[in-house]
């Protein structure tokens, strides 16, 4: 692997003559309207030129973003910023290189505001957990260098980077890294089980979280969801943290612009970009963090996941190998729905943000498939699938787990498998077995029933229904359609509680 190197500002050629910069005159971070801040830093015109005409002052005032609150520098022109007289001596300067707390807010506002809309054979899903590389970074800026054509990755960027944080996590024998996402400005954050649990080897490791402006914290477990890979921990002595928004991946579509932020390779802060590929899918994973509980919705699949049946986390080796690392032989398997991402995502991305083209939270990030079944070589990285959990089911866990330190999870009481056509005309998912007095049961489902349809979610495979039930708290109701003897018919189901 080349060496990587940091980014820096253009640096302006000896040859080219650079324009004097005007002293700007600092700005309290109050919340003054754009008009008002714009006239303050307008050049004068000279007496012996008129002055350049001034565009139409908006009509309303613009609210900075938390982290451009201090923010200083001229509104550019295209944006609606005072046009400056030009210099009858003055040669053309190159564009300067300012960073996102310093660039002209409305910017941010403006793209935030406007909200621009926007398969490969899975052989292997890997989890997005990486081992700890070097030291905690610092303080980081996104760095502009032509604030006239920021566009809405930027944008979003500058909105959500400080809700966003690196997780390390160490215990006698293993170590590793991931993200996770500002729940509150006192410390709650949200990331995934396997990142606390080093994929199942440790319940009890040390916890230690970087935020973006270089802030170390130690941390605590609040409460763990293996069923859906989630997890809080708590930040011990933390305040003036940054919020994420939530957003609604219910609202989302196929093609929508999505942003990921996290720290893959441990490299604290990255930023990716693209589009929803795929909303409505599931996949199952073989996880240690799991008990084995004989849960009856769970049934093994050999069809699952393009015929390669239930997969492993995977980690890198804590001494910096390319090896996975030794699982626990104690493991079950968990189906998870998610969204389907092209955004590059890499190990130590899991527990990091989603983001819609507003900034908002809609997944949190937990899986890449892989075209190789381990992490080596050319075949550990992205290939443009990846996996989120959607924000719809992680704002329900985490605040369950926040109220109550666990959250709940939906039983239909049934053994089912994917459809085949020994089974039926139709996909969907097979009664195998029903439990007696279980929410099946209760339905009237039995045995040969194939379910094609769960609270309006299509459903093609025992995956999909197992992941479906389970995004649901326990005692929901919820519509089931189903398929017996060439008819189709719907039921409501109210659904137990998986207890492990």
């Amino acid at each position: 692997m080349s060496d990587l190197e940091s980014p820096q500002n253009p640096t302006p050629d000896a040859s080219e003559p650079t324009a004097p910069e005007t002293p700007t005159p600092s700005v309290e971070p109050a919340a003054e309207s754009a008009p008002a801040a714009a006239a303050e830093t307008a050049p004068q015109p000279s007496a012996a030129q008129p002055a350049a005409p001034q565009p139409t002052a908006p009509t309303e005032p613009f609210v900075p973003l938390p982290s451009a609150a201090a923010a200083s520098g001229q509104v550019p022109p295209s944006l609606g910023g005072p046009v400056p007289a030009p210099a009858e001596a003055a040669p053309a300067a190159r564009p300067r290189s300012v960073a996102v707390p310093i660039m002209a807010a409305a910017v941010i506002a403006a793209l935030l505001g406007g909200g621009a809309g926007a398969g490969v054979a899975a052989w292997a899903i890997t989890s997005q957990q990486s081992q700890q590389q070097g030291q905690a970074s610092g303080p980081q800026t996104i760095n502009v260098n032509n604030p006239d054509s920021v566009d809405v990755v930027t944008a979003v960027a500058a909105k959500a980077l400080d809700s966003v944080v690196t997780i390390r996590v160490s215990s006698s024998s293993s170590g590793g890294s991931g993200s996770g996402v500002v729940l509150s400005s006192d410390g709650y954050v949200l990331t995934n089980t396997h990142v606390v649990t080093l994929d199942g080897a440790s319940a009890d490791g040390t916890i230690e979280v970087t935020t973006a402006d270089g802030r170390i914290f130690p941390a605590k477990i609040v409460g763990l969801d293996p069923i859906v890979d989630l997890a809080v921990i708590k930040l011990q002595g933390a305040e003036n943290l940054t919020p994420v928004e939530w957003g609604d991946s219910s609202k989302l579509d196929v093609g929508d612009q999505v942003v990921a932020i996290g720290a893959p390779l441990g490299l604290s802060n990255t930023v990716t970009d693209g589009i929803v590929s795929a909303l409505g899918r599931s996949i199952q994973i073989q996880s240690s963090a799991v008990p084995d509980s004989g849960d009856d919705d769970a049934t093994p699949d050999d069809r699952q996941n393009g015929g390669q049946g239930p997969f492993d986390f995977w980690n890198f080796d804590p001494d910096g190998g390319d090896s996975p690392r030794q699982q626990p032989t104690r493991s079950s398997t968990i189906s998870l729905p998610v969204i389907q991402t092209d955004a590059a995502i890499n190990p130590g991305n899991s527990g990091g943000a989603l983001l819609n083209d507003t900034g908002q939270l809609v997944g949190i990030n937990v899986a890449i498939a892989s075209t190789g079944g381990s992490l080596s070589g050319s075949q550990s990285g992205s290939i443009g699938v990846g996996f989120a959990i959607p924000s719809s089911l992680a704002k329900r866990v985490a605040e369950e787990i926040i109220e109550n330190g666990s959250a709940t999870h939906g039983l239909l009481g049934a053994t089912v498998s994917t459809a085949s056509s020994a089974d039926s005309d139709v996909v969907g998912a097979v009664i195998q077995e029903v439990t007696s007095g279980g929410a099946a049961a209760q339905a009237g489902l039995q045995k040969g029933d194939v379910v094609t349809v769960f609270a309006g979610n299509a459903i093609t495979s025992s995956t999909d229904l197992t992941a479906q039930v389970r995004a649901l708290p326990a005692g929901a109701t919820a519509e089931l359609t189903y398929h017996r003897a060439g008819r189709e018919r719907t039921v409501e189901v109210t659904l137990g509680e998986l207890r492990l």
